[in-house]
């Protein structure tokens, strides 16, 4: 897993590549809001993973049974066609926002890349404790996601490992300005080396 990264200087040339940017980690670690900040920021399209869950998914979760490996093959192969339907209407990169708590589920998104060498696929993890996502979570207003869900996800949480070069790591128990700031960082730092 790559390192947290310093704020890069803006690049002087294109990035090389078309980016996809999965903002990923448990229920409660801020995807959503720091997807929209960088989405926004950079003036990407967003895709909102959590509305392409088909509604048995969304009853399990809702009714507290954690989704298995089967219910989410086709979610993360339907993700991944959505990020490249963004890239085929001509963005230069998409957001996009899935839990991506397994390597194979990461795996899933990776084949973007391995299809088309224009394409590269980052993983910007939101790093947080079990105590942090369940605070957050209680704060929500009307969301299906349940503390016993984060509990959950964190028991299936296989956290990105150093040979997992495309992801970066953002610590999520700062403020979300700080958190979003991280990411912002990291991202641009990601292309600013694609762009030299």
């Amino acid at each position: 897993m790559a390192p947290a990264v310093q704020p890069a200087n803006n690049a002087s040339h294109p990035p090389h590549h078309r980016h996809i940017w999965i903002i990923t980690g448990p229920a409660g670690c801020g995807k959503t809001t720091v997807a929209g900040y960088l989405a926004n920021h950079f003036s990407l399209p967003y895709v909102e993973g959590d509305q392409f869950h088909p509604p048995a998914n969304i009853e399990k979760m809702a009714n507290n049974i954690p989704l298995t490996d089967a219910d989410r093959w086709d979610w993360l192969i339907l993700l991944r066609q959505q990020a490249l339907a963004s890239l085929d209407a001509g963005a230069p990169g998409v957001v996009l926002t899935c839990s991506a708590l397994k390597r194979k589920y990461r795996d899933v998104i990776r084949i973007a890349s391995y299809n088309d060498h224009d394409v590269l696929v980052h993983f910007v993890y939101l790093r947080a404790d079990q105590d942090t996502l369940l605070a957050r979570v209680h704060g929500r207003v009307g969301h299906y996601m349940k503390d016993s869900m984060v509990k959950s996800q964190f028991e299936a949480l296989e956290e990105p490992t150093a040979d997992e070069p495309d992801v970066l790591a953002i610590d999520v128990r700062g403020s979300m300005a700080e958190v979003q700031k991280l990411a912002l960082d990291a991202v641009s730092e990601a292309l600013a080396a694609d762009s030299v």
